[in-house]
């Protein structure tokens, strides 16, 4: 079966390793196939790749930005996914090509001479990794809480150990009754820069107790493209104000990609509501908001269009 290459991904990397780095999840290192040295890319970029069987993914970057001669990304498999961590890493060896998109950032480390506070739940240590490793001899201050199931699913564990003290690793080993608590190091806000990337439960507890820092010292990443499907989800319609024109956006797919499926561009990095690209004002409608964004002062008349629906029939989009 011959599949069609992605737009998005014309960029053919080979694969010159692949390695487990804990249990259940593989580290890729993606080179240039005649040697040539790598577009640049910014801690915590992410990368198009597109899957043996077809499927498009986005995975953080996490080797050190100054290497320019190999990507690093680290797939966790999923066996309950859709199928495109399975087929990457059960369908791929090394030598293999894989169509890959340029850099892309969605989740800049912003310069913080006041410092960072990084918070990881499970792969989310990717692109969190790639900011660590990009730092040079003279740092500023970070620490870095690192939440995962057991040492055996915990990737990069090693290493992150080998950091010292401003490492906190922490195993609840699926009990809930064991989950970090965070809020120490959250109640007392001051200038340093806040980023999590990890689960939604994580991310939506986070935002919940960093409510009283600045807005814009707090940042989130997620690897769910299109915010996922939740059981209530039903088809809505959404109307553009500036053509006319309409569409029923079905279960499972987004406005963002709706709207590209009818020609219509709209701006979007994340495309998992995290980064505010594909911020679009609502006209009319009432948006059932999943973005990480919006604050609810927004919330009647802006919408992430790339995760967001609808609680209404109808939404009408400035567009």
């Amino acid at each position: 079966m011959v599949v069609a290459v992605h737009a998005d991904t014309q960029m053919p990397l080979r694969i010159a390793r692949a390695y487990d780095v804990a249990e259940g999840i593989r580290a890729f290192e993606l080179v240039q196939a005649d040697g040539s040295e790598l577009p640049p890319f910014t801690p915590g970029s992410h990368v198009k790749v597109q899957t043996p069987s077809g499927a498009l993914r986005k995975y953080s970057l996490c080797n050190n930005a100054a290497e320019r001669q190999r990507y690093v990304i680290t797939v966790k498999r999923d066996a309950g996914g859709q199928g495109g961590s399975t087929s990457l890493c059960d369908d791929t060896r090394e030598g293999d090509v894989l169509p890959t998109s340029l850099p892309d950032n969605a989740f800049a480390l912003v310069d913080s001479p006041k410092g960072y506070l990084f918070i990881a739940g499970g792969i989310g240590i990717t692109p969190i990794l790639s900011m660590i490793r990009s730092f040079g001899e003279m740092a500023p201050p970070w620490r870095l809480h690192y939440l995962t199931r057991s040492p055996q699913t915990t990737a990069y564990l090693d290493e992150l150990r080998s950091l010292g003290k401003q490492v906190q690793i922490h195993h609840d080993h699926g009990d809930p009754a064991r989950s970090f608590d965070l809020w120490p190091a959250l109640e007392k806000p001051n200038s340093a820069h806040i980023y999590c990337c990890g689960p939604r439960p994580l991310m939506d507890a986070v935002r919940d107790m960093s409510g009283h820092w600045a807005p814009d010292h707090v940042h989130f990443e997620s690897f769910v493209e299109g915010g996922g499907v939740q059981p209530a989800d039903r088809p809505f319609k959404v109307k553009l104000a500036k053509s006319g024109l309409a569409f029923e956006v079905p279960v499972g797919k987004s406005i963002l990609a709706t709207l590209r499926e009818h020609g219509v561009n709209a701006p979007s990095s994340c495309e998992s509501g995290t980064c505010g690209t594909c911020r679009t004002v609502l006209v009319a409608g009432t948006a059932d908001h999943r973005d990480m964004v919006l604050m609810p002062e927004e919330m009647d008349t802006q919408i992430m269009i790339c995760v967001s629906r609808a609680k209404s029939a109808e939404l009408v989009l400035d567009l």
